[in-house]
């Protein structure tokens, strides 16, 4: 057999816990990565995937809190695990690159794109300003920025959608064309569009160069798109591995089949025609004005939502779908009263835009939104009983304290968290635990309907399930009228009664969720699902017509 491009041998990875206890988070790790081949690294969150990324490249905080009792790390035949640090640094970003998961919070918000992705040329090639310069203009335009490659240099990563930041992302691991390219989750947060055109672009750029990939992911449909073998891992251990084909079709462990059965299923229950209508909203308008020149005069508008009209029915879920940038969480903050718009907006027979302050307090309550990154939402410095309890004291709800307890207890078990969890902290918590708890949070308020923004995008397979399950009781159970802004389509079929699509702020398509997801007549609805169907009888490029 030949040398493995990287062979890793019996791999642990342990965390300090404090008071001498630890915790293993890679058990016995072992696996070969060939040149030109893609392996992808797959399982739910905590099954320690990304660890075993970096431990390759050597990025845990060793020894502080993080050890590796055993095992070898071989890159070209050179062991990495205990290298020196003046070795890792000469292999890390120029023969061993990484893609990290959140774009966002990996680029510097201080630095432009031109010096983040400049570094690594000065650093490993020591190339002039003029020359790295010109390296990353082509760079940009490898990764599909295009006409906009010379433009973007001086931009800063809020300035950039989340497809271009993680396309900045790949150009900068890309600089000085590695060996190996290690990409952790880097399509998870980003539309099914963008997540086509990024695999595509991988697939590509893999060919062209020659590298070898090793892909963390909890999709299971992007191992089929990018992938020639897959590693099964749970618990910390690798419990399958072969062809990705010959694993899916038979998968040996128990564990793999309970992946691949976890996708969301069912469909939404049949509604009453004659519900009450919850929300109606007309010609609803979201512009953004465009400011020039010395005095900053209003020159143009971006027109981030544009006359969109909105009937939802209690009991009843309105699917909004789109890109990023159509429009989706604006329309929903708007119909909210949490931005400023124009057109009328009625909810419960109640002409509510013109309502301010005092007026409009009271309705809170009864209009609530969970948002898609619960750890975010969810207050570090509050306990999960005081962050649920915290809007039945707003709206003073609740005799007193302790039967405000007893209300945050029912919540909890309506999302079937332990009510004793309510002392602990949102950081001791998982993904889909925490969003339980913004659920709960919503729902202790008993109101009528709801937003819901991307609250199952960073979720794994098998917890999304869950999270649609548990939406799907409690709607049922209250009558609640959601509406539920996503782009992952397989969700909102599984959830919504009717969709609607948004492109660039306006409507291009509507109606009930069958008829839209089996017979979409326009061609931006046919390119959404056929980049989250893989429908080969939808034409190429029709998302951009």
């Amino acid at each position: 057999m030949t040398q493995a491009l990287l062979e890793v041998s019996d791999l642990s990875v342990s965390f300090d816990l404090g008071g001498g206890r630890r915790s293993t988070a890679v058990d016995r790790v072992s696996f070969r990565l060939d040149r030109g081949e893609t392996l992808a690294l797959v399982g739910e969150s905590g099954s320690g995937k990304s660890v075993t990324a970096l431990s390759v490249l050597q990025l845990l905080p060793y020894p502080v809190a993080a050890h590796a009792p055993g095992g070898s790390i071989r890159f070209a035949g050179e062991e990495l695990l205990g290298a020196p640090e003046q070795r890792l640094r000469a292999v890390r970003g120029n023969r061993i690159a990484m893609i990290f998961q959140e774009p966002m919070t990996s680029l510097n918000p201080l630095h432009t794109i031109e010096r983040q992705i400049g570094e690594a040329l000065v650093i490993h090639k020591h190339l002039s300003p003029g020359d790295a310069r010109a390296r990353i203009v082509d760079l940009l335009r490898l990764v599909g920025m295009g006409a906009q490659a010379e433009k973007r240099l001086d931009a800063y990563p809020h300035q950039l959608s989340g497809g271009q930041r993680q396309r900045v992302m790949i150009a900068m691991a890309l600089a000085n064309e590695p060996d190996l390219l290690i990409a952790d989750e880097p399509t998870t947060a980003v539309d099914v569009t963008i997540q086509a055109q990024l695999l595509e672009l991988l697939r590509d750029l893999q060919a062209r160069l020659g590298m070898a990939m090793l892909f963390i992911t909890h999709d299971l449909g992007v191992v089929r798109k990018i992938a020639g073998r897959v590693a099964v891992m749970n618990q910390g251990r690798i419990v399958e591995t072969g062809p990705v084909g010959e694993v899916f079709a038979r998968p040996a462990h128990d564990y793999t089949r309970h992946l691949l059965a976890a996708e969301p299923k069912g469909r939404p229950p049949a509604r009453p025609a004659d519900a009450p209508v919850v929300l109606e909203a007309q010609d609803m308008r979201v512009w953004f004005p465009i400011k020039a020149g010395v005095l900053r005069r209003t020159v143009s508008h971006i027109k981030a939502v544009d006359g969109v009209d909105i009937v939802l029915r209690a009991g009843q879920t309105l699917g909004v779908v789109g890109e990023s940038g159509s429009g989706k969480t604006t329309l929903g903050f708007a119909v909210l009263r949490l931005e400023s718009s124009r057109g009328r907006i009625v909810f419960d027979g109640r002409e509510i835009q013109d309502l301010r302050g005092k007026a409009l307090r009271p309705l809170r309550r009864e209009m609530q939104i969970v948002f898609q990154d619960p750890f975010g939402s969810l207050s570090p410095r509050l306990s999960v009983g005081e962050i649920v309890a915290e809007g039945l004291r707003i709206h003073g709800i609740g005799a007193d304290a302790a039967a405000r307890d007893g209300l945050v207890i029912e919540a909890l078990r309506e999302v079937r968290l332990d009510p004793e969890t309510r002392h602990r902290y949102p950081h001791e918590f998982s993904g889909g635990q925490r969003q339980r708890i913004a659920i709960a949070r919503a729902l202790v308020l008993k109101p009528k309907f709801v937003v819901l923004d991307e609250p199952t995008s960073a979720l794994d397979m098998s917890v999304q399930a869950q999270i649609v399950d548990l939406l799907r009781d409690l709607q049922t159970r209250h009558g609640l009228a959601y509406m539920f802004i996503s782009h992952d389509l397989k969700v909102v079929r599984a959830l919504a009664d009717e969709v609607l699509v948004l492109k660039d702020g306006r409507v291009v398509e509507r109606g009930p969720s069958a008829a839209i997801f089996e017979a979409p007549r326009e061609p931006y609805t046919r390119a959404l699902m056929a980049a989250a169907f893989d429908l080969a009888t939808v034409e190429r490029g029709a998302v951009r017509s």
